[in-house]
């Protein structure tokens, strides 16, 4: 029986300041803005990725929204942001403060140890 290693998921923390372009759109603006100019790109050049939205705003001033991407590999994550680059998304109505990103608990897997910093009580 052999084994296959795979690579890990790639995890992408986007930290995102809204622009007054996109605050001053209505809600309902938003949400087709988002619904037809943002999703529709990431569809069409795009497998693999996974998405969750934070707001933020209420803490902090410097980031109103974190993005949490999760990719399959570094291609999808590449793919992925070029998508995004191509919308109004990028710089028009979100200004993308930082990326961070990373793999979940890769010291364990570099060090064969379990993950003894994910914690669940």
């Amino acid at each position: 029986m052999s084994t296959t290693r795979t690579a890990p998921p790639v995890t992408a923390f986007m930290l995102v300041k809204t622009t007054p372009e996109w605050l001053a759109m209505t809600v309902e603006e938003r949400v087709a803005a988002f619904t037809e100019q943002v999703v529709p790109a990431v569809k069409a050049k795009t497998s693999g990725v996974r998405s969750r939205f934070y707001d933020t705003e209420f803490y902090s001033a410097r980031v109103t929204d974190v993005w949490v991407w999760e990719a399959d590999d570094h291609e999808a994550y590449q793919l992925l942001v070029d998508a995004l680059r191509e919308t109004p998304f990028w710089d028009r109505y979100f200004e993308v403060v930082d990326l961070l990103v990373g793999t979940e608990n890769g010291y364990a897997r570099t060090y064969g140890v379990d993950a003894v910093t994910t914690i669940s009580t």
